[in-house]
């Protein structure tokens, strides 16, 4: 990567402001997080920032709320949480900008930590507002980018706020950018990417920008009913994204890049899925009208995993069916398993695939599983996050540092 990250400033002393992705699964019954992982991935910036005996501040956003306070959606469980890992007190801010917090920033001691409340209780923060970014900067000397998952976002918290301090990536960014990277500079071949998930236009300019450098691209899920339509087959009900000339053209550009498009064989249909109803495994040329395909068949599977075990590099986004509903979450998991033993570099694409790899305690069997669901997207889509893109170069060092010293 070339940009500074925060092992190339001095942070001694420092109040260093680090953006994380603190964006958990809270159970609302209880309020208790069910996956800590993203609050783990950023363990390892701030394990170094307070062994350098920096003074961190701690900011994300949670949920929804709207940019209205909303305690649903505050991060004092995620304080909490932080602690149980770290084994020592994370100080909590009832806010996020204002006289107290930066009170609270300010009578930090080296190696201490400061979490503030949810970002996006202000509108602010998601309209990038010039003055909110200085608000937030107040609280420190240096900022961090830690929160790959948002930096495809032009928020204040990512953007407007490296206006007004000396910007660098934290480590798991690094790491992000460095792992999809690799996919994109040099993969093992060959090299194959499976895409999941309901819409085609998620997909197009990861798909167009990997199109030279793949050999197979398998889909499933809610998109291969667009490809599937496309190809003249009846879908049913099945959800259609207005897509299909998005989809000709893909299907035709694959064609002629020499790359192997991988379509289902056979999918799972049923009638609903609000309620559930039992699903039926049907060859693609048989889908009945009045069904909708609700995850790969049998014989697919098969299929997928024949040219997954061809690969020496996976890259893998979207689940292969609704696999939120058990009935309908064979596809998924059963890829998931696949996924895991391959004797390949296998990198998951964030979002709901990361999400199930973990909740199938799978995560560790993958080579990487970025934190980013749509920012993975756009970067392996040639796209420049911004949050990244305004970070200081790395040639900028020397000039940097001086700075920071003044």
């Amino acid at each position: 990567m070339d940009k500074k990250t925060v092992r190339d400033v001095s942070v001694c002393n420092r109040r260093v402001l680090v953006r994380v992705d603190f964006n958990v699964p809270i159970n609302e019954e209880t309020g208790e997080i069910t996956d800590d992982s993203r609050i783990r991935a950023s363990l390892p910036t701030i394990e170094y920032l307070t062994s350098n005996n920096a003074r961190v501040i701690l900011c994300s956003h949670l949920g929804r709320p709207k940019g209205k306070r909303n305690p649903k959606y505050s991060l004092e469980p995620v304080a909490k949480r932080l602690s149980q890992i770290l084994r020592e007190e994370i100080k909590f801010a009832p806010d996020c900008i204002g006289q107290e917090v930066e009170e609270m920033a300010d009578n930090l001691n080296n190696s201490e930590i400061l979490l503030l409340e949810n970002l996006r209780f202000y509108p602010d923060e998601e309209e990038n507002n010039p003055q909110f970014a200085f608000q937030l900067s107040q609280l420190g000397d240096i900022y961090v980018n830690d929160a790959f998952g948002t930096s495809h976002r032009k928020h204040a918290s990512i953007v407007g706020i490296t206006e007004y301090l000396p910007s660098v990536a934290g480590l798991l960014l690094e790491k992000e950018i460095n792992s999809l990277g690799l996919v994109l500079e040099k993969p093992n071949r060959p090299f194959g990417v499976i895409l999941g998930g309901a819409k085609v236009t998620d997909k197009v300019k990861l798909l167009e920008n990997v199109m030279d450098k793949v050999n197979f691209i398998i889909v499933g899920g809610g998109m291969a009913a667009t490809f599937l339509k496309a190809q003249g087959y009846e879908v049913g009900k099945s959800l259609i994204d207005g897509s299909l000339e998005t989809a000709r053209m893909l299907i035709d550009k694959v064609a002629g890049n020499g790359v192997k498009l991988v379509l289902p064989d056979d999918v799972m249909v049923a009638e609903s899925i609000s309620p559930p109803a039992p699903a039926q495994n049907v060859a693609i040329s048989q889908i009945p009208q009045d069904k909708m395909i609700v995850d790969i068949g049998t014989l697919t599977i098969t299929k997928f995993t024949g040219v997954l075990e061809k690969c020496r590099t996976v890259f893998w986004n979207g689940p292969m069916g609704i696999y939120e509903i058990s009935l309908y979450s064979e596809g998924t998991r059963t890829i998931a398993r696949v996924m895991s033993n391959l004797l390949a570099t296998t990198i998951v694409g964030g979002g709901s695939t990361a999400e199930i790899m973990t909740e199938m305690k799978l995560a560790e069997k993958m080579t990487f599983v970025s934190t980013g669901g749509g920012a993975s997207l756009e970067f392996l889509s040639g796209e420049p996050l911004p949050g990244v893109a305004i970070l200081m170069d790395k040639e900028k060092e020397r000039e940097t540092a001086e700075y920071i010293r003044d």
